[in-house]
């Protein structure tokens, strides 16, 4: 049996703080167990992706437990910002680093030293590719890859006249912009909506508390839900009851639920920020099932929620592009495809 081991963040199961990463790295482990690897799972403890001393020194020795030769991906969590120690372990093991989203600015060196110090770099965009390669133009471009997430197929959302019931799938942090879709909302009390937000509510209760407020004041905080986090049947019932996804994220490198609401045929409206027009794309004959504006534009984006509350035939439109969108979208098995390609060469 051919083995793997995967490092990623502490944390990989808490259904009460979900993430893309963690979704993307669990796929990744049941498609590869599918296909007969063995793959042995190591949570790195620590503030990753700013860990202490404490947490690097375990990952070393973690590494170093490694017998030689052995196959490793290092989620870009933890890896970005440990690249003098993948370095160490660089010629006795096979490093692969799992980027999910580029760390920020003030940590460009110690991407580049993670970068450098391994075999492969995968990554989950175009975007983020195009990213690093700008950002680190020493990199050599052969060594990244592109293992775009995957879609699991489901029903078309039964979708309601007006359009009202919107959707946001983020925890709820500054970087995921709820802040911005209630200001948008806000401007829009006018007009038939309510707003469901799914996602942690815990990781920063003090900007939650701050959206609350805003809220209260606008006075539309009774047409506003935060469920939490949801997974398996309370998810998909509330994809199913929703008729637009709004994003008003501030950092993004590609957004796995973009492709989740259009595998159901539901239209997006999101800030154009990192891969986010390329996991919109467009239906086989060009439609884009979605609007998108700049980031940080609160105008920008009440007006494309405008367009989409106030006319019944720019819906229409954009639900048959998410429709015709949907033949498009690739399964799970073409990301894992890609990535067992990179473990076997």
């Amino acid at each position: 049996m051919t083995q793997v081991h995967l490092v990623a963040p502490a944390g990989l199961h808490d259904v009460a703080r979900p993430s893309g990463g963690n979704r993307y790295d669990l796929r990744l482990v049941d498609g590869l167990a599918a296909r007969g690897w063995r793959v042995e799972v190591t949570e790195a403890a620590g503030g990753w992706p700013a860990p202490g001393a404490t947490a690097l020194t375990a990952l070393d020795a973690t590494l170093a437990a490694m017998r030689a030769g052995a196959r490793v991906v290092v989620d870009g969590l933890v890896g970005a910002a440990a690249g003098p120690v993948l370095a160490r372990h660089q010629r006795r093991l096979d490093l692969t680093l799992l980027v999910h989203m580029p760390l920020e600015e003030g940590q460009r060196a110690a991407e580049a030293a993670a970068v450098t110090a391994v075999g492969t770099v995968i990554v989950t965009s175009d975007w983020t590719r195009r990213h690093l390669l700008e950002r680190h133009p020493a990199l050599d471009r052969d060594r990244i890859v592109v293992a775009t997430p995957g879609v699991d197929p489901a029903p078309v959302a039964t979708a309601t006249a007006d359009g009202g019931r919107l959707l946001t799938v983020a925890a709820a942090v500054p970087a995921k912009g709820h802040d911005l879709v209630a200001s948008a909302l806000a401007g829009l009390a006018g007009l038939g909506w309510q707003w469901t937000c799914v996602g942690s509510l815990e990781l920063d209760p003090a900007h939650v508390r701050g959206l609350r407020d805003a809220l209260s004041s606008a006075g539309v905080a009774d047409r506003v839900r935060f469920t939490g986090p949801l997974s398996g049947t309370a998810l998909e019932a509330a994809y199913a009851g929703s008729d637009l996804l709004v994003l008003g994220t501030r950092r993004e490198a590609y957004g796995m639920v973009i492709g989740e609401a259009l595998a159901r045929g539901i239209p997006v409206v999101a800030t154009a920020v990192g891969g986010v027009r390329e996991a919109i794309g467009a239906a086989p004959g060009g439609e884009v099932p979605g609007l998108t504006v700049a980031p940080g534009d609160v105008n920008a984006l009440r007006e494309a929620l405008h367009r989409w509350l106030a006319d019944p035939g720019e819906r229409a439109r954009l639900r048959s592009a998410a429709r015709d969108r949907r033949s498009t979208l690739a399964g799970w098995d073409a990301t894992v495809d890609v990535v067992e390609r990179v473990l076997r060469r």
